[in-house]
């Protein structure tokens, strides 16, 4: 006999689990399905954000920024270190120690919250009377039957046409997180989030990086100082950025992969290297959800089409996150996760992409929200910007992190804030008062009139703010 249940979330990633909490809060009665499992066997909900991506990919990030400054930056504070040397496999013990620990977190979350969780994958049987009949199949078989459906099931990195992941030469990004050794040359394939993080992390480990990116421009969707001062900033790191790339061919051999490539100027060029990373962005994962059995369309790129409200064609059914239009971000998700449970509870809930914030973990970090200037003038707005430096303020030369800038774009007439754009020190933890600032639309003289903390990075906030209305005060 199937289970019932009010809502049954298929997918426990950012968007899946927060759905299913959410809805629980509100009074439903929720299973969530979710069919990642680590390799002692124990269920690992939390999708690709934290067993492939968001969390390892932090921890690796901090653990090679600590080697990177052990190596390069203590001895400016007076700290001399001996014997410097780098143990790959501890570092990825605690990369896994990290994933682990929120995988058992979420599923405490589920305990405390009395959501069922099954271990499988999830896909429609049918839908009757009683709702849709949904089959678990996995570590648990079941049959379910819910009320209302929230398709959360994520996606999948795209592969390089001829060139399949393999993961041991060709890597995506769980392949990326994985690497038993520093590899003396690694290729990245991919310009965005996941190649320029993950070639940070093994450039500072001592590998020889070369990036790969097929279009013109480098972070063509981040505003153009911000993208000019990131690729001379990871240039003189020691990342080597080639742009305008198409890629022709891809050789893996016994023991590195031969990659073959024209430039922005046509010329034939060809490498040699140990790993190759692909990072060319990720595909909907909709295989075997069986959205047929239940009459759910699904566009010829496999994602699910929603309305503004994240409802799709069929009463009931709801989809979030990567399978859906959208930046593929897990904020994104956790959005649109809190914002269908409410509305299944009748309120009014609303996402409003303009203000979803983008952040990229290198260093410096890059973060911005909103419109660039070049979107601006594209739509014909009338703008005011004001821009502050990271050289100027006291924590970044106190913290040895001045590279960078903090810019703000307003409305010329209203000055409403209209973006924030920032490079430099924490800018993942600093974007979220430009986020504040637009959705309770505040202006750039809010920003400025509000006392920040001395000494802290908030202040080139404050100052950038302060240089829309053409009055900083350290600079």
């Amino acid at each position: 006999m199937a289970d019932t249940f009010d809502v049954i979330v298929i997918g426990g990633g950012p968007g899946g689990y927060t759905a299913a909490i959410r809805a629980a809060q509100l009074g439903f009665k929720v299973a969530c399905i979710d069919d990642w499992t680590r390799a002692d066997g124990k269920p690992a909900p939390g999708g690709t954000c934290t067993n492939v991506g968001c969390i390892p990919s932090k921890a690796l990030l901090q653990s090679s920024e600590h080697y990177e400054h052990a190596g390069h930056a203590f001895a400016d504070h007076g700290i001399t270190v001996k014997g410097l040397g780098v143990d790959v496999a501890t570092m990825l013990a605690r990369k896994d120690k990290v994933v682990a620990q929120n995988n058992d977190g979420i599923l405490f979350l589920f305990r405390k919250n009395k959501i069922a969780f099954f271990n499988g994958t999830g896909s429609f049987a049918g839908k009757g009377d009683a709702g849709f009949t949904v089959n678990v199949a996995g570590k648990d078989n079941a049959e379910l039957v819910g009320k209302y459906v929230i398709v959360a099931t994520g996606s999948k990195p795209r592969a390089l046409p001829g060139a399949p992941f393999d993961n041991k030469l060709v890597l995506d990004n769980a392949g990326a997180l994985a690497i038993p050794e520093v590899p003396g040359k690694l290729g990245v394939v991919g310009a965005g989030v996941i190649g320029l993080e993950m070639g940070s992390v093994w450039r500072r480990l001592g590998s020889e990086v070369t990036v790969l990116e097929a279009l013109p421009a480098f972070l063509g969707a981040a505003d153009e100082a911000v993208a000019k001062e990131a690729q001379k900033q990871f240039t003189r790191q020691g990342l080597g950025i080639q742009t305008g790339v198409k890629i022709t061919a891809v050789k893996p051999g016994k023991n590195n992969v031969a990659v073959e490539w024209t430039d922005s100027a046509g010329a034939a060029q060809k490498a040699t290297f140990d790993r190759l990373i692909v990072s060319i962005g990720r595909v909907p994962y909709t295989d075997g959800l069986n959205a047929a059995a239940v009459g759910l369309p699904l566009d010829e790129r496999g994602f699910v089409t929603v309305d503004a409200h994240c409802a799709t064609s069929v009463p009931g059914v709801y989809a979030i996150g990567d399978v859906v239009r959208g930046p593929m971000l897990a904020h994104k998700a956790e959005e649109e996760a809190v914002a269908v449970a409410e509305a299944l509870a009748g309120q009014k809930p609303h996402v409003d992409f303009n203000t979803i914030p983008w952040v990229i973990y290198t260093s410096p970090e890059i973060a911005w929200v909103g419109a660039t200037e070049r979107q601006l003038k594209e739509q014909g707005v009338a703008y005011k910007a004001g821009q502050f430096p990271f050289t100027a303020n006291g924590r970044a030369r106190a913290m040895g992190e001045t590279a960078g800038f903090v810019k703000i774009v307003a409305d010329a007439k209203t000055d409403r804030v209209l973006g924030m754009h920032a490079i430099g020190p924490m800018a993942s933890e600093l974007i979220a008062e430009g986020v504040m600032a637009m959705e309770f639309g505040a202006s750039s003289e809010d920003i400025a009139r509000i006392c920040h903390a001395h000494p802290t990075l908030s202040e080139v906030t404050k100052e950038a703010a302060l240089a829309v209305l053409g009055r900083t005060l350290n600079l």
